[in-house]
């Protein structure tokens, strides 16, 4: 994942080696880090053409570092509505932004206390409900966080109670 650069721990970071990278003329080399941390290749190219002075801001460092993230971990379903939930507080919130982006904070640490909710919030459903969906079983529960919980929780894990 961050194979050859490592892991940046801020937009900041990313900016600096990407600045080096284009002063040294190093135009080849400076895909590799915009590729490790998601950074979109037109913004890349536009950068190393001179167009912008930085390589990304901390929304898009943060939205990279998720969708790389996002190809290591199987999601499915729910967890990708989920993952998309975070995309949307790292644009909404620039201080969650900056905090997706710490080392020790992954996408995977992050479903993970999505999950943790889910599993210590189960709800009985009404027989009602598993009689229509032509449900046999005697008992069922479920535990799925919804838009604002999954919210807070997203806020808690990143910004560690901070809000």
């Amino acid at each position: 994942m961050f194979d050859r650069f490592g892991e940046f721990d801020s937009a900041e970071e990313i900016n600096e080696t990407a600045v080096n990278l284009r002063r040294e003329g190093d135009l080849q080399g400076l895909r590799v880090p915009a590729a490790e941390n998601g950074i979109d290749a037109d913004d890349e190219e536009a950068f190393a053409a001179g167009a912008l002075l930085y390589l990304c801001d901390d929304m898009a460092a943060a939205i990279g570092k998720i969708e790389i993230e996002a190809k290591g971990v199987d999601c499915a379903e729910i967890m990708e509505d989920w993952v998309e939930y975070i995309k949307v507080q790292c644009i909404d919130s620039p201080e969650v932004a900056v905090a997706v982006r710490r080392k020790g904070k992954s996408l995977a640490g992050c479903i993970a206390e999505l999950l943790k909710w889910g599993f210590q919030h189960q709800h009985k459903v009404d027989p009602a409900i598993l009689k229509a969906a032509g449900v046999s079983a005697g008992k069922c529960t479920v535990g799925i966080p919804g838009m604002g919980t999954a919210k807070k929780i997203i806020n808690n894990y990143y910004l560690g109670g901070k809000r």
